[in-house]
């Protein structure tokens, strides 16, 4: 048996996320976020995509390219521990793998054609960084895909720590009209690590040509400024 096969990027994904930082931990925990895949001009045929309108949902599998490594660890600390304990690394969904391979359930919002891109799919919920390589796109089959018995482990259901956001308007004008409310939703569910909180401290991340720079006090995160980049 051969020891490995070399893959093709069929695609890349286009989203507001231009550093690792602020994206959601999980893919659908913000739905407001709108992505485009966009392929690469080997697979920009239709006919690849014939049938794909059918379904509400897809399943992205991709690189984590802001996290290749030559060497991995058994363990590692997920946030949702706070990064105090250390699990499996195949408990967890740590970009830190063997493989730096992602999974991410997306809600499928329609098919467009563009002239100098082909076809191109608009997606929601998405939670990769601009820019991140996709391998490849299945449909999400809810008959074999959906298990509402199904255990969590030591993440058995989504944190339930929602953060209540201050943005002035001014700020949200700042961004394009269809970014306003996936920052807002990314802001509510507390984009820091889940080991820091300094009252004083003050975060940024770009995000939709926009550094975002805010801070946290308790249950509630003031933005202070959104400037373009």
């Amino acid at each position: 048996m051969a020891d490995g096969f070399s893959v093709k990027f069929i695609a890349h994904i286009h989203s507001d996320f231009q550093t690792k930082f602020g994206i959601p931990r999980q893919s659908g925990l913000v739905e407001e976020l709108e992505s485009r895949v966009i392929f690469e001009p080997e697979y920009r045929n239709p006919d690849a995509l014939r049938g794909i309108e059918g379904f509400s949902h897809l399943w992205l599998i991709w690189q984590f390219s802001g996290a290749v490594r030559s060497e991995w660890s058994p363990t590692v600390r997920p946030p949702r521990l706070g990064g105090n304990a250390r699990m499996g690394v195949f408990a967890t969904r740590s970009p830190f793998r063997p493989n730096p391979i992602g999974l991410s359930c997306v809600k499928l919002l329609g098919v467009e054609e563009d002239r100098e891109l082909g076809m191109v799919l608009r997606v929601a919920g998405a939670d990769l960084m601009d820019g991140t390589p996709i391998l490849d796109i299945k449909p999400y089959l809810p008959y074999v895909d959906a298990h509402p018995e199904a255990k969590g482990g030591f993440a058995p259901a989504a944190p339930e720590r929602r953060l209540t956001v201050d943005c002035p308007a001014e700020f949200l004008e700042v961004l394009p009209e269809g970014s306003r409310a996936a920052l807002l939703g990314v802001l509510a569910e507390d984009p820091r690590p889940a080991y820091q909180d300094d009252r004083s401290r003050v975060y940024g991340f770009g995000f939709a040509g926009t550094e975002v720079k805010f801070c946290v006090d308790g249950q509630r995160l003031t933005v202070l400024s959104v400037t373009k980049n």
